[in-house]
């Protein structure tokens, strides 16, 4: 299990090894690394002076200088070319990095459109749907919820509860974001809550899958509780530890 690869196609070519199948939480994209800010896609378009100072406004929590610096530094620039180019650059090396069978699905920094062009034979992206994996039914729920952030894909509440709904009973309850519980959602580094879902934590309390996994808070104040007979685990921040959580049965 894997999530937050943010660029690490190193590390995620080797994720899989002695494992029966590699399961990514998504998040495949790295747009800015809040620890290296020479990385990602910001940085090499605008510069590291630029991704230090964004970092530092996002970090404050002042989200609308942060977004009115980004408006200043697109001003002129086809931005949607931009970020297409450097993102389909970016899931050329990751997807080629996946091993078979690779069962994935979105993050909140994804653009799932581009997911068909690059998932090669033996990867299997899963969003709202289910999969038999090892006699276990895992059910799969991507993307992330509206946030300041503003990232490429945040979906509405309702059609986030929508993919839920549409799981039904499942052994594993995988999704990107995790369960909205403060310990799970709140990030001990960059000092704030990120975003989870009620929707998930209704599931979990209605349908008690042995385990709900995912990912989203890099420095989570929890990284694993239970609900009720739930296992909730943050699986990790793999584009900082290169290591995946494994799961066994």
């Amino acid at each position: 299990m894997v999530s937050d690869v943010h660029g690490n196609s190193t590390a995620l070519a080797r994720a899989g090894d002695g494992a029966d199948a590699l399961v990514c939480l998504g998040d495949l994209v790295l747009f800015l690394d809040y620890d290296d800010h020479s990385r990602g896609i910001f940085p090499e378009l605008f510069g590291v002076e630029k991704a230090d100072l964004i970092v530092e406004l996002r970090t404050a929590r002042r989200f609308a200088e942060a977004r009115e610096l980004a408006r200043s530094l697109w001003h002129g620039m086809d931005r949607d070319a931009a970020i297409e180019a450097a993102v389909r650059k970016q899931y050329a090396e990751l997807f080629a990095a996946f091993p078979a069978p690779t069962y994935a699905t979105y993050g909140n920094v994804d653009i799932p459109r581009l997911w068909p062009e690059f998932a090669q034979d033996g990867t299997t992206v899963l969003d709202g749907e289910r999969a038999e994996i090892g006699g276990l039914v895992f059910g799969f729920v991507g993307g992330g919820l509206p946030s300041p952030m503003r990232t490429p894909h945040e979906i509405s509440e309702e059609e986030y509860a929508a993919k839920v709904a549409a799981l039904g009973h499942v052994d594993v309850l995988c999704s990107h974001i995790p369960p909205d519980v403060p310990e799970l959602c709140y990030d001990t580094v960059a000092r704030r809550f990120e975003r989870g879902s009620s929707a998930l934590l209704d599931a979990i309390r209605a349908t008690s899958p042995r385990y709900a996994l995912f990912g989203h808070v890099h420095q989570p104040l929890a990284r694993r509780m239970r609900i009720g007979a739930t296992e909730c685990v943050n699986v990790g921040h793999f584009a900082s530890t290169g290591t995946p959580w494994v799961l066994e049965w």
